[in-house]
């Protein structure tokens, strides 16, 4: 398939605001019950909301790139029932107003008591909306991911595979990113976050080289003589009826050399996982919190490289026609 940036920054950047979202909330939740330091509400929740939905509004305006008609965009939530495209153009601005909401709470100060739960544990309002955020962040994981995953005919795409690579790319970098936040705002989380983004990247890893394994072992169902209704041993297609490039020819294909398209995949491969690793491993022995905003930076660089290899590797059967010759 042919890469669209548009869609690949909608996907990267949306991700990390998911990711950095949760972990802001665990912050929350682990420092509820005394497990890690109380964080200033204003300089640390609030901020860091700010920073979350400025990345899910990032994605969101990224996306209006990839409309032939940008005016008609609120209608690609009509088919809701049946596309998952639909729910995720639903689910991202719940995803945006809960996340306001939530640093909104923080900003203000209004954080009222609503109840208690066992041995008096506090829910508070920020406690709640942030468990709201939570589900309605892993319903957009979901709806992102099975856009690509429901469609059956790329089997590269066709796995469940899919969608936990999407959760935990997300979930990584916006771990890493809110390690490097908390070294600013916040440096008694940056142990609890940093270990996790270790930990998250160390899965997103195992996760993805499983993908690539399964891909290169891929039977395609369609060949040339599935595709002509011809059985025969040798069939040789000669042209495609067409002297010039086409939609078939440039939407369904990424257009790379053999070379350029081997490359991306060792430059995400070393740029998403070793590196940032190393990266963290370093600040958090040295405490030097630039190095986390580099592994945040390097990484993403490696996601965006990653995305592009996930939409080139896919592998359209109209291809078995169109890009033979």
């Amino acid at each position: 398939m042919h890469p669209a940036f548009s869609v690949i920054f909608l996907t990267t950047l949306i991700g990390a605001g998911q990711g950095l979202f949760l972990a802001l909330y665990s912050g929350q939740l682990y420092s509820t019950v005394k497990l890690l330091p109380g964080q200033d509400p204003v300089q640390f929740y609030a901020l860091g909301s700010l920073l979350a939905l400025v990345l899910l509004v990032a994605g969101l305006f990224a996306s209006f790139f990839h409309l032939g008609r940008p005016e008609r965009a609120w209608r690609s939530a009509a088919r809701w029932r049946t596309s998952w495209l639909s729910r995720e153009v639903i689910v991202l601005p719940a995803m945006m107003g809960v996340v306001a909401l939530w640093g909104l709470v923080h900003y203000s100060g209004w954080d009222p008591l609503l109840t208690t739960v066992g041995d008096g544990f506090p829910v508070k309002l920020s406690l709640l909306l942030g468990a709201v955020g939570t589900v309605v962040c892993f319903t957009l994981f979901l709806c992102t991911g099975m856009i690509y995953a429901c469609i059956k005919m790329l089997q590269e795409w066709a796995t469940p595979l899919t969608v936990i690579n999407y959760i935990l790319f997300g979930g990584a970098s916006g771990w890493v990113l809110a390690t490097a936040f908390a070294a600013w705002q916040g440096p008694g989380m940056v142990p609890f976050f940093g270990a996790w983004a270790i930990i998250l990247t160390v899965s997103a890893f195992v996760t993805r080289s499983a993908t690539l394994i399964r891909n290169s072992r891929l039977k395609y169902k369609s060949n040339i003589n599935t595709a002509i209704g011809i059985r025969h041993d040798r069939i040789v297609q000669i042209g495609q009826g067409a002297m010039a490039g086409s939609f078939n020819t440039r939407e369904f294909f990424h257009g790379a050399s053999p070379r350029k398209y081997g490359a991306v995949k060792w430059y995400f491969l070393v740029l998403v996982f070793p590196v940032p690793l190393l990266l963290l491993a370093a600040g958090l022995s040295t405490q030097a919190g630039g190095l986390f905003l580099l592994a945040f930076l390097v990484q993403y660089v490696g996601l965006v490289m990653e995305r592009w290899f996930f939409f080139a590797q896919a592998n359209h059967p109209q291809n078995l026609y169109y890009q033979t010759v």
